[in-house]
């Protein structure tokens, strides 16, 4: 029997601000704190997970421990919103153009360049160039990405999908979801796209159908 949904979420934004358009009564929340590390964030779901077979929705980066975790047995589905499992995707331009980025923008942070820093990254993360009259409000968000763990180097492995029913949500925006989302589809996950917002394709209505959809079909 499939438990109550397991949502992972950071611990700074409710289960229902991170997943507006599902009913969340029957879900358990697992915060995971900003500074807490990947290896972290799997214990805390394994933890979570180890009476019942879950089904764990995870977006962006919590992506990681939710499918480090599934080797356990006690995942029974996965919902992977724009998953940044970059450990996938290795070799391909567009993953490697951003994690040069990325790696370069934290090495200026690490000299003391913070705002060379983020000039680079939010444009990559963002969207959109920094914006010198918002640098004093985005200043602690550009030091939290500089200093956050990264979502690649992980180990994440291709077997550790074999067999766990997944759906993949991408907003269809971004090149490298889009090639991380071929690699699930080549595992065998269902593929959705939900275009209009961006990097938060579970922002919209359409979303929970499409979860509603794939939760009816789950071996019982």
């Amino acid at each position: 029997m499939l438990s109550a949904r397991l949502f992972i979420h950071s611990a700074d934004r409710p289960v229902q601000d991170a997943w507006p358009h599902l009913d969340a009564d029957d879900a358990h929340a697992v915060p995971m704190p900003p500074d807490a590390s990947v290896a972290d964030q799997t214990r805390m779901l394994l933890d979570d997970a180890r009476t019942a077979r879950s089904v764990v929705f995870a977006h962006s980066l919590r992506a990681v421990p939710a499918v480090l975790a599934a080797e356990s047995g006690q995942i029974a589905g996965l919902v992977l919103v724009e998953p940044a499992l970059y450990d996938l995707v290795r070799g391909v331009s567009s993953a490697e153009r951003h994690i040069a980025i990325v790696s370069d923008a934290r090495a200026l942070a690490a000299a003391g360049d913070l705002h060379g820093s983020w000039a680079m990254l939010r444009p990559l993360m963002f969207g959109g160039a920094l914006d010198e009259t918002r640098w004093d409000a985005e200043s602690s968000v550009a030091e939290r990405w500089a200093t956050s763990e990264v979502p690649w180097g992980h180990g994440v492995r291709r077997r550790m999908l074999s067999g766990i029913p997944a759906l993949v949500v991408t907003g269809g925006w971004n090149e490298e979801y889009e090639a991380i989302a071929a690699v699930l589809v080549s595992l065998g996950a269902t593929y959705r796209v939900l275009s209009g917002a961006s990097h938060r394709p579970q922002d919209l209505p359409g979303f929970a159908p499409i979860v509603a959809d794939f939760e009816a079909r789950l071996p019982g």
